[in-house]
């Protein structure tokens, strides 16, 4: 009897380690078996992110504009509208999927149109600004600015 019992916990014993032994085997080599994956499974798909309206973008980058230029509401509102009006059509010539050759010439046709628009509509100085915002982005037109007033106080003492 004590044989018995003594031989059924053996056998429990060794089912038990076999399991947990395969279980680190089967992680260790992932391509024997079934693999186990670290990172849990979510049938949760991620939405598509949603693309912005002409609005929508030129609200985003107005107030760093305004900001960059010194724009008064007024000019705010006039580049406002106007760079909404041009990234609109560059949202619909995308859209369009045309060669790259006559995509490239019809944006340089409208970057032609919206700056004569801004010219027409702005003065000289915050015209050459927003332009300049266009070419080099915000950031670098701003830094050049904090650069150029600290020469010009350094030139004055």
């Amino acid at each position: 009897m004590n044989h018995r019992l003594f031989g059924i916990w053996l056998i429990a014993f060794f089912l038990l380690c076999l399991s947990t032994s395969e279980a680190q085997y089967r992680n260790g080599y992932p391509y024997s078996g079934r693999s186990n994956s670290i990172i849990p499974q979510s049938n949760d798909e991620k939405p598509e992110p949603k693309a912005l309206t002409s609005e929508e973008i030129v609200e985003k980058e107005m107030p760093r504009i305004t900001e960059a230029a010194q724009l008064n509401d007024f000019e705010q509102a006039v580049v406002s509208s106007i760079l909404t009006k041009y990234v609109q059509q560059s949202i619909e010539l995308r859209i369009l999927d045309l060669e790259p050759q006559k995509t490239r010439e019809k944006l340089e046709l409208m970057k032609k149109k919206q700056n004569e628009e801004l010219k027409a509509g702005l003065p000289e100085d915050k015209y050459n600004i927003i332009v300049e915002i266009q070419e080099k982005g915000v950031r670098k037109v701003k830094s050049q600015k904090k650069k150029g007033k600290k020469k010009k106080k350094d030139k004055d003492n």
